[in-house]
């Protein structure tokens, strides 16, 4: 896309800063994701206990929930140093294997979007992770020889956005697998309440629910939210943050109340304007609304699937009874039926 996206879930470089002070330093800091604290808090709980490193873990989810942050407290409830890189950083085997020959003992080695490293590379760290071991090829053709090279003992922490892309063998050698999912709007309230005290900011409770319910359930684009409301009522003059400050920033953003964005709009209006609701295939309305077909498939459509404006048949996208209202418009007689419809894959 052109233009970014104020609802991104994905982490921008200006941001960087800004999110790494609003991150929680401690598991009892974290809100949110009660059942995987509990458990990670076990886990290490018994490591520290053992005096040992912890096992690896491998944290799954959609972007903007808290993998790194959940990372970056596992090194500090360890008080252990942590390393941090990721899967497309990493193009050959070496450059994983001279990472894991320099980690020291109990350090955490973060690798985020885990599901993107090469596939030597992924073999490599088979061994790394079982017996904390590297085999360093010395030499090309039949001289080569392979030296075993002993590592300490560390914790891999991996981080991905489609698990299911990952091959069983990787997965197979995490011991603990966590699923984080979206939050609860009322989750959401604690995390603005607790960035806009970070942040110095007043700010009342109207405002903080009408930011969180059009965070797409992520904490990562409230605080995002919460800073353009910030900066809206500042330019108004105001040190506080009203209802109608959040609602007002938020209609300029062109975030709707549900959490919408241009981009979203635009592929729902699309489906029904021009093409009657669908059936339509992806490519079809991409072009509609002059975006690639991998923006809408990744960017858009996920969150007006998840949230039921739209869904997937086998003969290609369909607005739902609820996107069709959401766009003022009244949905035909049994739009229902369009779900139950076999035909080939669009």
């Amino acid at each position: 896309m052109s233009e970014e996206r104020l609802v991104n879930p994905q982490s921008a470089q200006d941001d960087a800063s800004v999110e790494h002070a609003l991150r929680p330093k401690t598991l009892d800091d974290f809100i949110g994701q009660h059942r995987v604290r509990e458990q990670i808090d076990v886990l290490l709980s018994a490591a520290r206990k053992r005096d040992a490193a912890a096992d690896h873990i491998l944290l799954s989810g959609p972007p903007g929930l808290g993998k790194t942050t959940l990372a970056m407290i596992l090194a500090s409830e360890m008080q252990a140093p942590i390393r941090i890189s990721s899967g497309p950083a990493i193009t050959h085997a070496g450059d994983l294997a001279a990472i894991l020959s320099s980690l020291v003992e109990g350090e955490i080695f973060f690798l985020d979007e885990i599901h993107r490293l090469p596939r030597p590379a992924e073999e490599l760290l088979y061994l790394a992770m079982e017996d904390f071991r590297v085999d360093v090829v010395v030499g090309k053709g039949p001289g080569a020889t392979a030296i075993p090279l002993q590592l300490p003992h560390f914790t891999l922490v991996g981080a991905t956005t489609r698990a299911g892309l990952l091959p069983s063998p990787l997965r197979d050698r995490f011991g603990f697998t966590a699923h984080l999912d979206f939050y609860e709007e009322s989750e959401l309230e604690e995390v603005i309440s607790r960035s806009a005290t970070l942040l110095g900011l007043t700010i009342d409770k109207l405002a903080i629910g009408e930011i969180a319910s059009r965070s797409r359930g992520t904490p990562r684009i409230a605080n995002r939210l919460l800073r353009r409301v910030r900066d809206f009522a500042q330019v108004q003059g105001s040190n506080a943050l009203s209802h109608q400050h959040a609602q007002l920033a938020l209609d300029m953003y062109e975030v709707d109340a549900k959490g919408l964005d241009r981009l979203d709009r635009s592929v729902l209006i699309a489906l029904i304007e021009r093409f009657g609701g669908g059936p339509v295939g992806l490519s079809t309305l991409a072009i509609a609304v002059g975006e690639e077909t991998e923006t809408v498939e990744s960017v858009a459509e996920p969150f007006l699937v998840r949230n039921g404006f739209m869904a997937r048949t086998p003969r290609g996208r369909i607005a739902t009874a609820l996107g069709w209202e959401h766009v003022g418009r009244t949905p035909p007689p049994g739009i229902a039926t369009l779900f139950d419809t076999p035909a080939p894959d669009a």
